[in-house]
């Protein structure tokens, strides 16, 4: 059972990234569409395609491989979604820089930093019907599994379980924040596009996570 991860896999997590968001375009904006814009796949997309096109025969650390992704999101995305995801990648990239391996723990400090650096430009609060009702109970879950005593891979499978529920809860939820909240009443019943690409994030991380955990 693995329970580390080499920072040296920063190459694949990020691929995988990239590749998750992607390939789900169109159902990000179908999601999107519904009471947004319309354009949130289109612009995560181009953002990752950004990244994809930067680190393209590079190997990457897990910090080198964040930063790459930070640096795409603030510079090749429009509106409120590239500095946000970009805060976030560049806290979890400070988390892991300087670092050989992470373990569980370590883990979970680079997630913290990534909320950390989101809260400092963002007052959304998870209720809001945004990406923190994803993001915050998926970090929350992670930190309870490990008081509780759980390893590494039952950890992150229960930060997966949690981010689900996280972007499942936004369907009932009335927004409060961004083009959405004009509408009031009106925008519950769907799903939140931001919850729901923070949810792909949050999964694919995990799901690479624990493919490549290495024993200590």
């Amino acid at each position: 059972m693995g329970t580390q991860l080499s920072t040296a896999h920063g190459t694949q997590i990020t691929s995988d990234l990239i590749y998750i968001i992607v390939s789900n375009r169109e159902y990000l904006s179908e999601i999107d569409g519904a009471i947004g814009d319309g354009d949130h796949g289109i612009n995560m997309a181009k953002g990752f395609s950004i990244c994809g096109d930067t680190v393209k025969g590079k190997n990457l650390t897990l910090a080198e491989g964040f930063d790459a992704i930070s640096d795409a999101l603030m510079e090749g995305i429009g509106g409120s979604m590239g500095p946000l995801y970009g805060s976030f990648f560049f806290g979890m990239a400070q988390g892991a820089r300087g670092k050989n391996v992470l373990t569980k723990h370590d883990f979970l400090i680079m997630l913290e930093n990534g909320l950390t650096e989101l809260q400092d430009i963002s007052n959304a609060q998870p209720g809001d019907k945004c990406l923190m009702d994803t993001l915050c109970p998926a970090i929350d879950a992670f930190r309870k599994a490990l008081q509780n005593g759980a390893t590494f891979d039952e950890a992150l499978e229960t930060m997966k379980t949690a981010a689900a529920a996280g972007r499942d809860s936004t369907r009932d939820l009335i927004a409060k924040i961004g083009r959405a909240s004009r509408l009031g009443e009106r925008s519950r019943g769907v799903l939140d596009a931001g919850a729901t690409s923070c949810c792909l994030l949050l999964t694919q991380l995990a799901d690479t996570t624990q493919k490549v955990l290495d024993p200590a």
